[in-house]
């Protein structure tokens, strides 16, 4: 295998498996710091785990207007600062918390985007998929690690020390930003009506959206949800979640040894469990089959997000078009995922955790019918590049 390519994975692996399982520790822990220490509401619940996804979007959007090396400032200046408001969750009250999450929402809204476009930054088409493909496992593995220490911490200290060890993965993030290689062409043509005005990348946004609602209730009310539905203990409730990553992680490695010809069966199988996944929640008598049902929905977590970057790189040929492509598909779904934890807060308030799975459902189908039409429209214009 090339250098290039063995360095490029290595930093890759490095800066994402950080940034990740840190980033999933604040999604998953914060909700619970929300109920049990500062005793919020449903609504409020969703509200401050909102926050930071609404500052991401904002960042997102500010690194796609970002060239050449103010890009890379950006994305080195964000990773340290990133760093630097983490460990201040250990500090948080009921009202800091708030322009804590916000902060640091900000600071991985500049990061997160350029790592895709480092993945998929390479020529060879095959390369370039295995490449996305093996930066959506590392997504993976960092997924089951970090709640896996996170349940091991959570046996001896608080909610709110966890930040503190935590705080070590987000010192990694700042310190392997400076070595991440940028193109120096990235982003610098404008191509909106290119991007907006293909199928491939609204099939892209709608197979996401598919799955965007039932991970955002997972990561926002699942712990909350094994914790009052089972009286576990925050450890336990924290370690379910590697039985959701595990099926996640087992998906996508064999998603990047073969990566599809054709991505409809995997876009398939994804709605089938997803619907499954959550009426199993939603009927779930104990813990058990809460954990089974997790399983099942980690295979589309798993194949959702790789199935999308292989549509946009498979829509998208030209380099340049293409990371703005990924530019704006990472801010697009930062803009909805925003909003995900907020509605759901106020769905959970109004119907109750179980109730509130259930309606999701035909959401996900709903989606998944938007995607198909997608598909249908790309071979009416002969646009078949991405099937």
């Amino acid at each position: 295998m090339n250098r290039n390519i063995i360095y490029a994975a290595l930093i890759l692996f490095a800066i994402t498996f950080s940034l990740r399982a840190s980033n999933n520790m604040l999604m998953t822990t914060v909700p619970l710091v929300a109920r049990y220490d500062f005793h919020f509401n449903g609504l409020l619940i969703g509200l401050v785990a909102s926050a930071s996804s609404v500052a991401a979007f904002v960042g997102s959007l500010i690194n796609s207007r970002l060239r050449g090396e103010r890009r890379r400032r950006g994305f080195v200046m964000a990773a340290f600062a990133y760093a630097i408001i983490f460990p201040l969750f250990y500090l948080s009250g009921p009202l800091t918390i708030w322009f804590i999450s916000t902060a640091v929402g900000v600071s991985m809204g500049l990061v997160t985007p350029n790592l895709i476009n480092v993945a998929g930054s390479f020529e060879d088409s095959k390369t370039r998929e295995r490449m996305l493909s093996f930066y959506t496992v590392i997504l993976s593995l960092s997924l089951i690690v970090g709640p896996s220490i996170e349940s091991a911490i959570l046996t001896r200290f608080t909610l709110l020390q966890a930040f503190l060890f935590f705080s070590i993965l987000a010192a990694l993030v700042a310190f392997s930003s400076p070595v991440v290689k940028f193109n120096p062409h990235q982003g610098e043509i404008r191509v909106n009506a290119k991007v907006w005005g293909s199928p491939g990348f609204r099939a892209a946004v709608f197979n996401n959206l598919m799955y965007s609602l039932p991970f955002g209730m997972l990561t926002t009310f699942g712990a909350i949800f094994a914790v009052e539905q089972f009286s576990e203990s925050y450890a336990i409730a924290t370690l379910l979640f590697t039985a959701f990553f595990g099926t996640s992680l087992l998906s996508r490695f064999v998603f990047t040894l073969r990566p599809p010809s054709s991505v409809w069966f995997v876009i398939g199988l994804s709605a089938v469990l997803t619907v499954m996944g959550l009426l199993a929640i939603s009927i779930s008598p104990n813990v058990l089959v809460y954990a089974l049902a997790l399983l099942a929905l980690g295979v589309p977590h798993g194949l959702t997000f790789p199935t999308s970057l292989v549509i946009l790189s498979r829509s998208f040929p030209s380099e340049e078009v293409r990371n703005v492509a990924n530019s704006y598909y990472s801010a697009l779904m930062s803009g909805v995922g925003a909003f995900i934890p907020m509605t759901l807060g106020g769905l959970v308030s109004l119907a109750g955790l179980r109730l509130a799975f259930a309606l999701l459902i035909p959401v996900s189908a709903a989606f998944a019918l938007l995607l198909f039409r997608e598909h249908r429209i790309s071979i009416a214009t002969s646009r078949r590049g991405w099937d």
